[in-house]
């Protein structure tokens, strides 16, 4: 008889669902597709084992919750994700993937210098760039760019305020002085 294990080498990003609202299920499939380490906040903890994941650590767990086997627990004072985002630093792990309601990765700003983050809500996937970042994008698509500073952009039209669309299939690649910007793409 034989047996299948996977073996979790942080080569995927880790996964943190702190909060899952209206998360759309086939996203999060996709998400789970090559089997990451999850994390979830203790206060969804129940609702995630009921969706039939494995979860491998728990984040501020309540009182009174029943772990899955190998399931470790993880405590920090004050903000949830300054305590996940350390742990995983603190482990070694090259990227982290969040599932929140309105969590924005700009507010994830002083972490991103040691952990590539891309936060998922049930709208939009966001994430930061640096400068020289280039993308291959069907005409049509759209970039919402929260502009706070001076940007260059090619391929790229704005149309309304935070609002930019890809002008004709191909690469459309930025240029800029900070050391990043933000983007957001429709789910």
């Amino acid at each position: 008889m034989s047996s299948h294990h996977i073996v979790k080498e942080k080569q995927e990003p880790a996964l943190y669902i702190h909060d899952l609202g209206t998360f759309d299920e086939e996203y999060l499939g996709q998400l789970l597709e090559w089997s990451p380490t999850i994390i979830v906040n203790g206060a969804i903890y129940e609702k995630v084992i009921s969706m039939g994941l494995k979860v491998d650590v728990v984040l501020n767990a309540v009182e009174g919750l029943t772990f899955q086997e190998n399931t470790k627990s993880i405590m920090g004072p004050g903000d949830e994700y300054n305590t996940v985002l350390n742990y995983l630093i603190s482990e070694k792990y090259p990227a982290v993937n969040i599932i929140d309601s309105d969590k924005s990765v700009a507010d994830l700003a002083f972490y991103l210098t040691r952990i590539n983050i891309v936060v998922f809500t049930p709208l939009y996937k966001s994430y930061a760039i640096k400068t020289g970042f280039s993308v291959w994008k069907p005409a049509g698509s759209v970039f919402y760019i929260d502009v706070v500073s001076y940007f260059e952009a090619t391929n790229l039209l704005q149309t309304e305020e935070r609002e930019f669309v890809v002008v004709e299939d191909g690469f459309v690649e930025f240029t800029f002085l900070t050391e990043f910007v933000f983007l957001s793409e429709k789910l």
